[in-house]
């Protein structure tokens, strides 16, 4: 097969931004699309999303244990608990999701809406840890916790450059969660059957309409793979990174990065 080198490198670098980008807050959309500004080419939505569950099954590897331990322990109260809470945060997002997609309210992924994104979101985050270290160390999810993070994965959905993982912890967190250790572990959860749906739905859409949306499947797998590698790296580091340190330098290098591109592509060319 046929297969250029300069695009090979392309998708590998596309696969390293967003294994880096979707689970640390500072938004995959975002930096994937500073990515096709900067000539490393428009890549199908498909093709997008595949990288994503690429990411997710580096999620699923981490977690794999406490996966593992809530399904095959599901009798006990808290695992049963915990499962339902997942479930409601993810059906949330899948049906008010498609529902506001079906009605056009899904953002267009250009520079601009994405820059005040980044930005506003970064702003949200400082207040956001400045308001959770007042609060109670707290691990359980609650309700609450869980129905409003469903909301805020969908915010996410049809705002390009919020961050799914940003706006989920940091959700969490105010709700009620305000230990970052546990928020970001349902926050992950919820993300694991929430991003493999949406895999699901693209591979689905490619496949009734395969002339429409034809898809290079190498670039795909090699973005697949690389994104995996790369993710399960990211993901390491901040469960470790978290335990002593706050979100701040993640919120101000979302508000830097979203300030650049105000002015760096103020036209979005």
């Amino acid at each position: 097969m046929d297969f250029p080198v300069t695009d090979l490198f392309h998708v590998i670098l596309l696969g390293i931004i967003e294994g880096i980008t979707e689970f640390l807050p500072i938004s995959s959309t975002g930096h994937l699309l500073i990515a096709e500004k900067l000539g490393l080419g428009a890549r199908s939505e498909l093709f997008n999303v595949g990288i994503q569950a690429g990411a997710i099954l580096a999620v699923t590897v981490i977690y794999w244990q406490r996966i593992w331990q809530l399904l095959s322990q599901w009798k006990q109260p808290q695992n049963r608990d915990y499962l339902a809470k997942i479930t409601v945060a993810f059906l949330i997002t899948a049906v008010l999701g498609l529902i506001a997609v079906k009605l056009g309210f899904k953002l267009e992924e250009a520079v601009t809406p994405v820059a005040w994104a980044l930005i506003i979101v970064g702003i949200w985050m400082l207040v956001a840890e400045a308001i959770a270290s007042r609060l109670k160390d707290r691990s359980a999810v609650s309700w609450r916790v869980a129905v409003l993070v469903g909301l805020a994965q969908m915010v996410a959905g049809i705002f390009p450059g919020t961050s799914r993982s940003g706006s989920t912890i940091f959700m969490a967190m105010l709700a009620g969660t305000s230990n970052r250790a546990a928020a970001t572990e349902f926050s992950f959860l919820v993300g694991i059957p929430t991003m493999y749906a949406a895999t699901a739905y693209e591979l689905l859409k490619a496949a009734r309409h395969p002339a429409a949306s034809p898809e290079n499947w190498t670039d795909l797998g090699v973005g697949f793979v690389v994104s995996a590698i790369v993710a399960f790296i990211a993901v390491k580091w901040l469960l470790g990174y978290i335990r002593h340190h706050r979100f701040t330098w993640f919120a101000l290098y979302r508000i830097a990065a979203g300030m650049a591109l105000l002015l760096w592509l103020p036209s979005g060319s």
